[in-house]
């Protein structure tokens, strides 16, 4: 079954175009973040999981407007020709005060024995979005020429480190290795599901059909191993029905009324508070972090996203054009 993940993981790489550029994919892994967490959190049901996605989600946010500077930077490209308008290109929770002492980024699990099963779906969906993001941005972050490309990189990097912890903290530890496994299974099912359900290239929807196929069999193969040796009804964790799929779509009103509300949030042990009760630890790691400047600032400095990039500079600077 590794197997065929390995193949079914290759597979879906290799969808991307050999032309598109390591910084081209990486707002692209930004806009995916900030839309499928936002449809994750729109449709969970647990309040503290909703506010620990939107926590992610606003830094994410900010994430894809610095690779947007950086692309202005290096190129002289609009990333507005890659997310086309679905994405809001401006900052969110600043990068530099997102790092944080460790014991801040982690989050309490949801309980194994009561939470809804789209919460562990949830959960499992985008931690896996944030390892693969985290293992990209590690990889390609030492092949760029430019001295502010690198240590952006490694910055955000980091913070996706973060990220990872938080997502992988929310899942209950106390599920055993096959209830882990069973339920990896089901969300694969579940999004490839979504995948099959949204896409409109028949090719590509071939794809996910066949994908969706493989995971079903994998599901029902530990669905057998599951009863056999923990002597256990799967039903006891699958829901009847999927949920509603994950929407591959512009959630831009939603992003930007979180963005309003939330933007000064810390997170403090494993609460997110106030701006007010931010953690005297994290405070102090971030000073240290940041000691010698931020690379997130200096690629943003004087940047301010407009149509065009820096083709269409006005004096020197972009005209800021709210869509």
């Amino acid at each position: 079954m590794r197997r065929i993940e390995q193949h079914q993981q290759t597979l879906v790489n290799w969808l991307n175009p050999p032309d598109q550029n390591a910084l081209e994919t990486a707002i692209g892994f930004e806009q995916v973040a900030i839309e499928v967490t936002a449809s994750v959190a729109m449709h969970e049901p647990d309040p503290y999981l909703k506010q620990v996605y939107h926590f992610g989600m606003l830094e994410d946010f900010d994430h894809l407007y610095r690779y947007a500077a950086l692309m202005d930077r290096l190129e002289g490209k609009d990333a507005n020709a890659l997310t086309q308008c679905y994405t809001d290109i401006r900052a969110g929770r600043p990068t530099l005060v997102e790092h944080r002492a460790p014991e801040d980024d982690l989050r309490e699990p949801y309980d194994r024995a009561t939470a809804a099963p789209i919460s562990k779906l949830n959960a499992l969906t985008t931690m896996a979005g944030e390892h693969q993001t985290h293992d990209y941005y590690m990889t390609v972050g030492p092949t760029f020429a430019d001295p502010v490309a690198r240590q952006l990189y490694a910055e955000i990097a980091s913070i996706e480190e973060q990220h990872v912890t938080q997502y992988e903290s929310i899942i209950d530890p106390y599920e055993t290795w096959l209830e882990k496994w069973l339920l990896h299974e089901a969300a694969e099912v579940y999004n490839y599901f979504g995948c099959y359900s949204q896409e409109t290239n028949p090719r590509i929807r071939d794809i996910w059909e066949r994908f969706l196929q493989y995971e079903l069999g994998h599901l029902h193969y530990v669905m057998d191993l599951y009863k056999t040796v923990e002597k256990r009804d799967p039903a006891e964790l699958l829901p009847q029905t999927l949920p509603e799929p994950v929407k591959y779509a512009s959630h831009r009103t939603y992003v930007r009324k979180v963005l309003n509300q939330e933007v000064d949030l810390r997170a403090s042990g494993t609460q997110i508070v106030p701006l007010k009760d931010d953690s005297p630890a994290s405070i102090a790691y971030r000073d240290r972090m940041n000691a010698a400047g931020s690379p997130s600032q200096t690629v943003a400095a004087g940047y301010t996203w407009g149509p065009g990039g820096e083709l269409a500079m006005q004096n020197g600077k972009a005209k800021e054009v709210q869509p």
